[in-house]
């Protein structure tokens, strides 16, 4: 089993930047592939960015240019870090681990709005 706590959510304006963490409670550096998906009010679930042990990092279009997923293992940490933020981008977060199954954390809010 795995536990992955989110944090560093907020209110910002349109153009702000925000960072998430995405803190798990074991290891890491054996993991299959960490990243985050998105859910906004009244939507879908939509899937973000993934940053895999060993394979490249994948960004949904909707982002590419503006969010960085990055990892410290030492840490046991991903974030996401989010630029030129847009009101679109308002949902909650959700950060995802694959072992190759795939554990959830409990979401933090991300509010866009001037």
């Amino acid at each position: 089993q795995v536990q992955l706590v989110e944090s560093g959510g907020g209110l910002v304006q349109p153009g702000g930047s925000l960072r998430l963490s995405c803190v798990a409670s074991t290891s890491i550096s054996s993991f299959g592939a960490m990243g985050w998906y998105r859910q906004a009010p009244g939507k879908e679930r939509e899937w973000v960015a993934s940053i895999p042990v060993g394979g490249s990092i994948v960004y949904a279009d909707s982002v590419k240019g503006r969010f960085t997923i990055s990892r410290d293992n030492a840490k046991n940490t991903v974030y996401l870090t989010m630029n030129n933020l847009k009101p679109e981008d308002t949902a909650v977060y959700y950060c995802y681990a694959r072992l190759p199954n795939k554990y959830w954390g409990q979401g933090t809010q991300v509010t866009v709005f001037a």
